[in-house]
């Protein structure tokens, strides 16, 4: 049967995925697994679709991921992204990546963060974005623009950030137009009512991600009195309705002692979160304040504490810089990702506020293939550690550097700070985080690929 499959068409495969769409038993999981092989060409994707039909045969508690996506989701939305983003990106996005390698010379990134608007009616304190003009906002047609250009590259994933996503009003528009593609929206949440869950509804392609800082207190001492409450509400309506989401947590050195405490986990799971998004907060947008910053010993029990959730937890979780070990350092530059923002600027990474290309006057084939993201691409593989990944909290001298290439200009004002007035600062922090990281790669990792499938998966239970 299985080389009979072969000779399908990756469209008679996914009308087979989705017919079985409906039955979330591991059996059916598995047989799923051997259709969805057949279609990237890369070894590597293949194989990691045998390590996750292993995990199903474990019955591991992060295939309640994709069994709660069979199980519970509306329909539209359940088959959007078994064919937007298992298919279209995953499985034959990577054999189109793998063309445009050897036709350009480059691997392109995963996806592609976009910021539409700067427009957002809250004043958080310490928001990476708040030094952004708030009047800053992409045209539809830039949009369709760089979305075109992605899939043009097998690019069949954006991140939608902010600013507030929703609060440009022909955003739907947007997400119907491409609709074989799959989106993450980032959203305080405050925005989403019943009308709006009918419009996620009718596309499908969107999966939103609500960003807390902890329980009511601490959410609505940085988002305003009354916040977190709408952001329950709204995943209140996202589940009732069978929509996933997912959500979004800034570490801040006021709230580690809730994100590693497993019963703050629970309390997003029951909510109906399939995934949870882990940030750091680094000094960068509005007044940038160092004592915000999780202290080295708290950002490396964040990383400790990810291990065991993986391993107890029905959620996937990421840790966007304590997961340096899984794919292998640094994601910025364009290697994984990279950002444009609200004014066109095409920044290494969104917590990186420097550019030197805008949407406006070059492509995204010519901004990848710049001089100064050549440069990030070729210094991220040189660190040895990859527990201590970044050109920002732990190579600052590699970002000092970069902010001053040729052409290099500052994306808003006061972006300079953590290069300048901040800069002893950041050394010093990076030097006392690499005693605590270095001695953990050291004694946990040093490259094992044990460690590493650990690290993915956590110690089963």
């Amino acid at each position: 049967m299985l080389q009979s499959l072969k000779t399908y068409s990756t469209e008679k495969i996914i009308s087979l995925l989705l017919s079985m769409a409906t039955n979330s038993s591991n059996e059916n999981l598995v047989r799923m697994t051997y259709l969805m092989e057949l279609i990237p060409k890369k070894d590597y994707y293949r194989e990691r679709i045998r390590w996750i039909r292993q995990l199903i045969r474990e019955n591991h508690p992060s295939i309640e991921f994709p069994r709660r996506i069979l199980r519970d989701l509306h329909p539209n939305q359940r088959d959007k992204w078994i064919s937007n983003l298992a298919v279209n990106h995953l499985l034959s996005g990577t054999n189109k990546r793998k063309a445009w390698l050897d036709r350009e010379g480059y691997y392109p990134p995963s996806t592609v963060v976009i910021s539409p608007t700067m427009r957002c009616n809250l004043n958080c304190y310490g928001c990476y974005a708040g030094d952004y003009d708030k009047s800053l906002e992409l045209t539809r047609d830039e949009i369709d623009s760089v979305l075109m250009q992605m899939k043009e590259m097998g690019v069949y994933f954006a991140v939608i950030s902010g600013g507030e996503p929703f609060f440009k009003e022909d955003i739907f528009d947007i997400f119907a137009k491409h609709s074989d593609m799959a989106f993450l929206v980032f959203t305080h949440g405050g925005l989403i009512d019943e009308k709006m869950v009918q419009r996620l509804i009718e596309v499908g392609n969107v999966m939103p991600a609500f960003s807390l800082e902890g329980y009511e207190k601490e959410t609505d001492e940085r988002r305003g009195p009354g916040h977190f409450a709408k952001v329950m509400r709204a995943m209140d309506l996202l589940r009732e309705a069978g929509l996933s989401f997912c959500g979004s947590f800034t570490q801040t050195s006021k709230n580690t002692d809730i994100i590693t405490d497993g019963d703050y986990i629970d309390l997003l799971v029951d909510k109906g979160c399939s995934a949870l998004w882990l940030f750091s907060y680094v000094p960068v947008g509005r007044q940038p304040d160092l004592k915000l910053m999780p202290t080295p010993e708290q950002r490396d029990l964040m990383r400790r504490r990810t291990v065991d959730f993986r391993a107890s937890k029905p959620m996937i979780i990421v840790d966007f810089w304590n997961d340096g070990p899984i794919i292998s350092g640094c994601i910025a530059g364009g290697r994984k990702y990279f950002h444009i923002n609200a004014n066109g600027d095409i920044e290494p990474c969104v917590f990186c506020h420097f550019a030197v290309d805008n949407i406006r006057r070059t492509t995204l084939k010519e901004a990848l293939r710049s001089p100064l993201f050549r440069d990030i691409r070729e210094r991220q593989g040189q660190h040895e550690n990859l527990l201590r990944p970044c050109m920002l909290i732990d190579h600052p001298e590699v970002g000092r550097e970069l902010f001053q290439s040729p052409g290099v200009y500052a994306t808003h004002n006061g972006a300079e700070q953590i290069f300048t007035s901040l800069s002893q600062s950041m050394d010093c922090y990076s030097a006392h985080y690499a005693e605590i990281a270095d001695q953990a790669w050291e004694k946990e990792f040093c490259g094992s690929a044990v460690q590493r499938k650990k690290l993915l998966c956590g110690n089963k239970p």
